[in-house]
């Protein structure tokens, strides 16, 4: 394993496929805060050629942490499809990247080799990849998904109706949600982030949407974004739930930062079957984000690219309905600037499709990163582009009680008519009965809040 390159004649060496993975990776503010970056740019690219040599099999062999250190490799390592995995194993990342973007590999091959692949085998490829490239494999990797919906299908954008409140105020939630299913937004999920993380705020928040959806026989999935031990003791109520959630990172020791083990998902997800509301096969719903692990000093020396793709690795265990990475949201400590979010946003929902993931995104900024209001919307194109399965879906952009920016109730729709996508079928057929959608622009009651009641 050649761990080395000279490029004019200076010799760069490497120590290990862990520190070529992160040298390897594009300029992020994440990895120069944890010291891992490349001294410059031609490290980088010397970095990559080494990168571009190592074979996905010599990845399986490496990964960024060790089996026996961590349950998550563990889980990925014992689970791997030896079948897929010795269709492209033999590969150099380099000859895996050049099969990934030909014309001849489709989405049907793609869907086939991801049990095969690990989280450092899809980081590995994001590395050698333009942001085209990285949405051209995205845009031919469907994964069909459903849950009371079907989400995924192609020529489909949907999104998350996040209808928070500063308080939990139930009647402010319920305003909030027939705002945005006026719009047209709403048919991956309504999903409330509370304030107050108990069973009995969360139960009260599910029954109150529940009783909405059901009287509007809306044709889509709630959740409460507590925590998973929240809403499990929520369930115990005997309140509806189509969707349990959680925050996921990329390492056991950062898992552990949040509370959560694979043994306690194991847990949450038989007891989602046996008790939720969704039609199914598919309940659960998980959320990631770059610099996670590093937020927690739990990344053992590993880049946040890489990281990523392994709470990807540990999502796929569960065969969920949503997950989504919420790209700017930790903070520029991490990703500093409009080009760097607009990065990591096409990287993760590469990594997570070629894992086989439902990915979305929450396109979005806290108000200290540079980023513009322009760049965000052209980042929202960028996604639904690249075949995105959904974005997040707020009153004006602009989220009240966690404070930050991300896409309106507004840029659904009109992200969908500039590029000819329509919501999931059911929301669809919904929209056109209730005349807020009527074949490809807005219908009579399009924006009405009186055609929710």
């Amino acid at each position: 394993m050649q761990l080395a390159s000279t490029i004019r004649g200076v010799r760069y060496a490497f120590g290990s496929i862990t520190e070529v993975l992160a040298k390897a990776n594009p300029p992020k503010s994440g990895d120069d805060l944890a010291g891992l970056s490349a001294r410059d740019a031609v490290e980088r690219v010397a970095a990559r050629a080494v990168l571009a040599d190592l074979t996905l099999r010599e990845l399986r062999e490496h990964p960024v942490v060790p089996y026996e250190r961590d349950e998550l490799t563990r889980h990925v390592e014992d689970e791997l499809d030896a079948q897929a995995f010795a269709a492209i194993g033999h590969l150099t990342v380099g000859q895996f990247r050049e099969w990934l973007l030909d014309i001849d590999t489709t989405g049907p091959t793609l869907r086939a080799i991801a049990p095969g692949l690990t989280p450092e085998m899809a980081a590995a490829a994001c590395k050698l990849m333009s942001n085209f490239d990285l949405m051209t494999v995205g845009a031919k990797s469907q994964v069909v998904v459903r849950a009371n919906s079907t989400l995924g299908l192609p020529g489909r954008l949907s999104s998350r109706c996040q209808p928070n409140h500063p308080t939990d105020d139930v009647e402010g939630i319920l305003a909030s949600a027939r705002e945005g299913l006026s719009y047209g937004c709403g048919d991956a999920v309504i999903g409330v982030n509370p304030a107050t993380d108990t069973a009995e705020s969360t139960a009260e928040i599910l029954r109150a949407v529940d009783d909405l959806l059901r009287r509007n026989a809306v044709p889509t999935q709630h959740c409460v974004l507590s925590h998973v031990t929240v809403q499990m003791k929520a369930l115990e109520l005997g309140c509806p739930m189509d969707l349990m959630f959680q925050s996921l990172a990329g390492t056991e020791a950062a898992n552990t930062a949040f509370g959560i083990s694979v043994a306690l998902l194991d847990e949450a997800w038989d007891l989602i079957k046996a008790r939720g509301t969704a039609r199914g096969p598919n309940r659960m719903y998980f959320e990631t984000g770059q610099g996670s692990a590093l937020s927690s000093a739990a990344h053992h020396g590993a880049d946040q690219v890489t990281i990523e793709a392994r709470a990807y690795g540990l999502a796929r265990r569960y065969r969920p309905f949503l997950v989504n990475t919420v790209v700017g949201f930790i903070g520029p400590e991490y990703l500093e600037d409009g080009p760097q979010i607009s990065r990591a946003a096409l990287e993760d929902h590469f990594m997570g499709k070629l894992l086989g993931l439902p990915m979305g995104c929450d396109a979005c900024f806290t108000y200290h990163a540079r980023m513009s209001q322009d760049e965000l919307e052209s980042l929202k194109v960028l996604l639904g582009a690249a075949g995105c399965a959904y974005l997040m879906s707020l009153p004006v952009g602009d989220d009240i009680m966690l404070n930050y920016q991300s896409t309106s109730y507004h840029d659904i729709p009109t992200l969908r008519r500039l590029l000819g996508k329509r919501p999931t079928p059911e929301f669809d057929a919904w929209l056109e009965a209730k005349g807020i959608w009527r074949g490809d622009g807005p219908g009579p009651r399009f924006g009405d809040v009186e055609a929710v009641r």
